[in-house]
């Protein structure tokens, strides 16, 4: 049976940001490609540090059900205590948030965060791909002669800033396709710069695990990676990619992808979320 979701709206929080216009360019994406499929009879953004607000956006939703999704990475301080608190839900034992009922008569369904979802491992794979098959520089590389690294923000004040990442180095590794899947993170060991001495293979493809391609992903990784601050100005000031793929360095090969969040096939984990949500 098909999905029936004509009676319901979607909301997708974003985290956004005042120092970054691209930071909410990846929850429009998704909110566009969701909204042209005529799935929903409403598909609205909301942020936590832009305009329209979390707690704010709720107003102008007029569907009898109302889907929340959170486009982050992890369960952590915003998806568990910042947002629900903010949409008024309360949390039951197991981990999970309850349905609320607000005074329109409306049902809302808070959903899991996008990036502890199981799908998102073959997202991962399909950017990792992806980046090696646009720029098959000197020849495509082998995955079985290449060593794939999964980037994360990290935070040591909530351990779950890194479990997802880890999570997921863990699934695609399991699968035998690449010679070594390893998480790296920007603010706890191991480190991104750490990545040239950890690969066991000359071939490193790197994969950032983040919504959008903001300052992280964008600046603050190639820089880490060994680019000149200079030189990821100039790039980022003529609209070009802040890495060029792929580029030699410390005796590796190195190819570094777009971030996660941009890839399409969010979409779908964002109706995964949902039909959970909805089978609750």
């Amino acid at each position: 049976m098909a999905d029936d979701f004509s009676d319901s709206a979607l909301v997708l929080l974003g985290h956004g940001s005042t120092l970054n216009v691209d930071s909410a360019s990846t929850t429009y994406q998704h909110a566009d490609a969701l909204r042209d499929r005529n799935i929903f009879a409403q598909v609205e953004e909301a942020f936590w540090k832009l305009e329209p607000g979390v707690s704010a956006v709720l107003r102008g939703v007029f569907a009898r059900r109302v889907f929340v999704v959170p486009l982050f990475i992890s369960e952590g301080y915003f998806t568990e205590e910042v947002l629900p608190r903010e949409l008024g839900f309360a949390q039951r034992k197991d981990g999970s948030f309850e349905t609320t009922r607000n005074e329109n008569g409306q049902t809302i369904h808070y959903c899991g965060p996008i990036g502890t979802h199981e799908s998102m491992t073959g997202a991962l794979i399909a950017r990792a791909e992806g980046i090696v098959e646009a720029h098959p520089f000197p020849s495509l590389p082998r995955a079985e002669n290449t060593t794939l690294f999964i980037a994360g923000h990290g935070a040591s004040n909530n351990e779950n800033s890194r479990k997802a990442i880890e999570d997921q180095a863990d699934r695609i590794r399991a699968n035998g396709e690449y010679a070594g899947v390893l998480a790296v993170f920007m603010e706890e060991e191991p480190h991104v710069e750490a990545c040239y001495e950890l690969a066991e293979t000359k071939n490193i493809v790197m994969v950032p695990f983040f919504i959008s391609d903001g300052l992280h992903s964008f600046e603050d990784i190639p820089v880490m990676l060994g680019e000149t601050e200079k030189r990821v100005r100039e790039r980022m000031a003529n609209g070009q990619p802040t890495w060029v793929n792929p580029t030699e360095r410390r005796g590796k090969r190195l190819w570094y992808s777009a971030s996660i969040g941009t890839e399409p096939f969010i979409a779908e984990v964002i109706l995964e979320r949902v039909r959970e949500a909805a089978g609750r």
